[in-house]
């Protein structure tokens, strides 16, 4: 009896201590997807006998939680000097959301970027996230009801990650805007992604609109169709790896994926090259991230960031 229970306390320390790493994850660069300026590689869990990541994971994304109706979004106040780097999120549900640095929430008085990653109990308090303004010149007088709008490309997430100033932000959208020939007059990142509709800047924008449809259609097919192992990806363009996002759990991805795919999508459109990188230049950038946790956190410190809960990893980005 004794010899059984010693047995259950090792099994339950292994689960325990099982990260993400190749002992509970692998890249599948066999089934690698490519779509013009865009490779994906899918990352596995695996079922690896000792727990792993196989435990369902009870977090929710953001945007399942606001597409499901469990999270409402509020301005802190009316002041903007006051409440422009705030959010209010009412969490309405028996589950916790986890809100990801990166994502963009338009609306309100103005559309905003979140600054960190946020793990969001279940209670009936009002909980408060920072955040950075996306769209410069406005801040309207009214509230406007507040929409989930998904990710923001690496450029602009790898921005907020290194400098987490205003000044630079706005900088950064203004040279995208320029870059993509994009007229807005609040100077909106998100008027990115919406097809122009006034002079000569209209047909380029509006096929660069239905470029990236084209991009997201593929690759969300190609998820759709696969196993329900995948828990992230690595993506490349060009002969440079843009980032990598990996979750501790496959419900938590799955909630993530489509968001995702609009932020890499706008970077493969706005920065990308066809492809080019060979897989080994790739594997020797994933095993960095996932040979061990020493090394994982020594690359990750310099290349993105690892969010912890509990000590549990739950996601890890690089740049």
């Amino acid at each position: 009896m004794k010899f059984l229970f010693s047995i259950l306390l090792i099994l339950s320390a292994t689960a325990v201590r099982a990260q993400i790493t190749y002992e509970t994850v692998f890249v599948d660069y066999d089934s690698a997807y490519t779509y013009k300026n865009l490779k994906i590689i899918p990352i596995r869990q695996k079922d690896n006998g000792s727990g792993g990541m196989r435990g369902a994971l009870k977090v929710i994304s953001l945007s399942d939680a606001i597409r499901n109706g469990i999270a409402t979004i509020t301005e802190r106040g009316t002041a903007s000097t006051e409440n422009v780097h705030w959010l209010r999120i009412n969490n309405n549900s028996d589950s916790s959301i986890y809100v990801n640095s990166g994502e963009l929430i338009a609306g309100g008085r103005q559309d905003r970027m979140v600054m960190r990653d946020t793990i969001l109990k279940s209670t009936k308090r009002d909980q408060y996230i920072p955040v950075m303004c996306v769209e410069e010149d406005r801040w309207s007088d009214k509230e406007k009801e507040f929409i989930y709008s998904g990710f923001a490309n690496t450029h602009l997430r790898k921005t907020l990650d290194s400098a987490k100033n205003q000044v630079q932000i706005w900088r950064e959208i203004g040279s995208q805007l320029e870059k993509g020939n994009v007229n807005n007059k609040t100077l909106a990142y998100l008027s990115e992604r919406e097809p122009q509709t006034d002079g000569k800047k209209k047909k380029k924008t509006k096929e660069h609109f239905l470029l990236g449809d084209d991009y997201f259609n593929f690759f969300l097919q190609k998820f759709k169709s696969t196993d329900t192992s995948v828990v992230g990806f690595v993506c490349v363009s060009g002969n440079t790896i843009i980032g990598s996002d990996i979750y501790a759990g496959v419900n938590l991805f799955n909630g993530q994926l489509e968001p995702l795919l609009r932020g890499y999508i706008d970077e493969a459109l706005l920065f990308g090259n066809p492809v080019s990188l060979p897989n080994d230049e790739v594997r020797k950038y994933m095993d960095k991230i996932l040979t061990d946790e020493k090394s994982q956190q020594e690359f990750v410190s310099k290349h993105g960031k690892i969010f912890r809960d509990n000590k549990k990893v739950i996601h890890i980005n690089t740049f």
